[in-house]
C-alpha cells in the first residue's frame, strides 16, 4: 500500500494508482538526497509519519466520495513539500525532462537504477555530447522510425563513431524515406521523412 493512502484506506477501501509524474518526482528527490541534497524525505515511511503535515487540506479538501479519491492526484501535495530554492536545486541535479536538439521535452524515467529516456534516433542528430543527469550519464534508448529500440547507450559520441555505421546500413534498407547521414554529428535533427518520390 502506498503510504499516502493509509489515512483514507479504511473509509474508501483502496488506493488510487500513483500518477507517473508523482512517481518520477519521488524518484528524483530520492536520487538528489542520495547525492547529499537537503530535500524532504518522500519515502513511504517518511510520508506516512508526516501525513498531517503534507496531505491535509487544501489537498484533501475537495475529496468527498470514493470516486473523488480514486481520481486523487498526489503530485501537488508532494510538490508543496519543496520550497522554491529546493525545487531549483532538484531541477538542476535531477531535471524532470531532457530537451532534445529539436526542443522537445522528453520525460526522464527515474524508476530504474539509471535515469533514462527513449526517443527517435534522428532526433539526436547533431548531438556531440552525451546528456547528463547531475554527474551521471543518462541512459538513452534510440528508436527506429517505427518506435522500436535500435540502440541503448551511455555514450552518444561513441555510438556515432562506432556502431552507428551498422545501424545506418540496416535502417537505410528498412526505412529508405528517412535520413541516415554518414556523419550524424553534422546533420540536422528531424522527425520527418522525405517526400515520396525523392531519394
Amino acid at each position: 500500500m502506498h503510504a499516502p493512502c493509509v489515512a483514507v484506506f479504511a473509509i474508501w477501501g483502496g488506493c488510487p494508482p500513483p500518477a507517473p509524474a508523482a512517481q518520477r518526482l519521488r524518484a528524483r528527490v530520492a536520487l538528489a538526497r542520495d547525492a547529499g541534497e537537503a530535500l524532504p524525505d518522500m519515502s513511504d515511511e517518511a510520508l506516512l509519519a508526516s501525513l498531517e503535515d503534507w496531505l491535509m487540506p487544501p489537498h484533501l479538501g475537495r475529496i468527498r466520495t470514493a470516486s473523488d479519491w480514486k481520481g486523487f492526484d498526489i503530485l501537488p501535495a508532494l510538490q508543496s513539500m519543496l520550497d522554491w530554492d529546493q525545487t531549483q536545486r532538484l531541477n538542476t541535479l535531477a531535471p524532470p525532462h531532457f530537451i532534445t536538439p529539436l526542443g522537445r521535452k522528453i520525460p526522464i524515467d527515474y524508476a530504474g537504477d539509471t535515469p533514462e529516456i527513449s526517443l527517435r534516433l534522428q532526433e539526436m542528430f547533431g548531438q556531440k555530447t552525451h546528456p547528463m543527469v547531475g554527474r551521471a550519464p543518462l541512459k538513452v534508448t534510440l528508436l527506429s522510425p517505427a518506435q522500436r529500440p535500435v540502440q541503448t547507450t551511455l555514450d552518444i559520441p561513441g555510438f556515432w563513431a562506432s556502431s552507428y555505421a551498422d545501424v545506418r546500413k540496416d535502417m537505410r534498407g528498412r526505412y529508405p524515406r528517412h535520413p541516415w547521414p554518414e556523419d550524424p554529428t553534422q546533420a540536422d535533427p528531424t522527425l520527418r521523412a522525405k517526400p515520396r518520390g525523392k531519394s
